[in-house]
């Protein structure tokens, strides 16, 4: 893979990487930029969730679980000092849908900590990260419930 910047201005960049889609980043004010564009450590964050996101639902799907709603939230602590790192993670898993099993979950979130998602892999090995998952049934009209929710080990799937 091969990613470029460009500097545009002040602290603004134009990024690109081979699917050619440009990626504007920015600081804010007070690091002398104009707050236009995302945070280089939040694209980090951004393509952990995305990573295991498209695992995820791709496995889901494939399990025929019918899932009509899906949100992957990752809280990543920061360093106090510079560098800043990334210290450790939450990555929560919210699905919404009718019967989705938890063993299905369980598998998707199994397969894309250990299996697919590099950059799950990859960020693991630096700082640790928690996976947790929240599946609510889908009542219709905006309504859901909440059916289980826990904390993936490597254990659980083991269970």
């Amino acid at each position: 893979m091969k990613a470029t910047v460009n500097w545009q201005q002040n602290m603004t960049f134009i990024g690109t990487a081979n699917s050619g889609f440009p990626v504007k980043m920015d600081a804010d004010e007070s690091g002398g930029g104009n707050n236009d564009g995302a945070r280089p450590m939040e694209l980090l964050a951004l393509g952990l969730a995305g990573c295991t996101a498209m695992d995820v639902i791709s496995i889901l799907r494939k399990k025929q679980q019918a899932v009509t709603q899906f949100e992957v939230r990752v809280d990543a602590a920061r360093a106090e000092t510079h560098p800043k790192v990334f210290t450790n993670a939450v990555i929560t898993y919210v699905i919404s849908g009718n019967n989705i099993q938890e063993a299905a979950v369980l598998r998707a979130i199994e397969l894309s900590a250990t299996k697919y998602c590099p950059a799950h892999f990859m960020l693991g090995q630096v700082f640790p990260i928690e996976l947790q998952y929240e599946v609510y049934e889908d009542e219709g009209a905006g309504g859901k419930r909440l059916v289980f929710q826990d904390t993936w080990q490597e254990k659980t799937a083991q269970e």
